[in-house]
């Protein structure tokens, strides 16, 4: 689905954002790219959806060069949604917002086939549509901007920061929402994020990156497991990894056959005998 072979991204001046990145992520994976700032991250996703051309190197994505595809088509495979949705946001009702994608991929010829998509999206996050996005709230102004990113059914989602400025419960509504379209529909996720928390409930693959440079690529639980790693990579694992580590454990997730309760019981067992 998504291959890079040997990227290179220069900004002016020759300054390599990113060298000699390469990596493969097949179709319906949800996929994380770590690092501190400055790392390539942002810039790597932008490479994927062709806001970027590589300065050396191949960017494919379903078998398509983004540097030699049209942008229209670059739409129609992937959809890319901003860390702030107020800089994806350009429309004055939330129903123009999701229809205005729509318009620029099918054309505006196809209005009966439009208005059904975007009435279906308006059901689906339960939005009014003749709302205006700037009078919602953070959260609900990032699922206008989601909505309107899924209108025409990408077969990749990039996800810049999706949780920033969010609460728990906006948080929580939309990963999980992404959660289903991974595995419901297929689509392919890849992610940009800070919170580790968030990386080790959704995703299952991980590429730490570093001075833009690929430091790692594994499974999500054996990356943060790795301390050496984290430390190279200036990252801090979740919490829950924290713990099981100093108590001598594995546990990773709620899904663990063996709860951190479990384990910590055991621990103070341990030290009383």
């Amino acid at each position: 689905m998504i291959r890079a072979e040997h990227v290179t991204y220069s900004y002016r001046g020759n300054v390599q954002t990113v060298r000699d990145l390469s990596f493969h992520i097949q179709k319906g994976e949800f996929v994380a790219i770590l690092g501190e700032n400055g790392a390539g991250k942002t810039t790597t996703v932008k490479l994927i959806d062709g806001l970027l051309c590589p300065t050396s190197g191949q960017m494919l994505v379903n078998g398509l060069d983004t540097a030699k595809t049209r942008v229209s088509e670059r739409a129609k495979q992937v959809g890319f949604l901003f860390q702030n949705p107020d800089r994806q946001i350009c429309q004055s009702t939330v129903r123009e917002e999701i229809a205005f994608g729509l318009r620029a991929v099918w054309g505006k010829k196809e209005t009966d086939k439009i208005e059904e998509r975007t009435d279906e999206l308006l059901r689906l996050f339960s939005f009014r549509g003749d709302e205006e996005p700037f009078s919602l709230s953070r959260g609900q102004r990032q699922q206008v901007a989601l909505a309107s990113t899924l209108a025409v059914k990408p077969a990749v989602l990039i996800l810049d920061e999706p949780t920033t400025g969010l609460d728990y419960r906006e948080c929580t509504r939309i990963m999980e929402f992404i959660r289903s379209l991974n595995e419901t529909e297929g689509t392919t996720v890849v992610m940009v994020c800070h919170d580790m928390e968030v990386v080790l409930d959704y995703a299952r693959r991980a590429l730490v990156m570093a001075g833009g440079q690929l430091l790692a690529d594994g499974p999500v639980h054996e990356i943060f497991r790795d301390a050496a790693l984290m430390e190279k990579a200036s990252l801090l694992p979740p919490q829950i990894i924290q713990i099981s580590g100093q108590l001598g454990g594995e546990f990773a997730s709620a899904d663990d056959a063996e709860t951190l309760s479990d384990m910590i019981a055991r621990a103070a067992e341990r030290r009383q005998a």
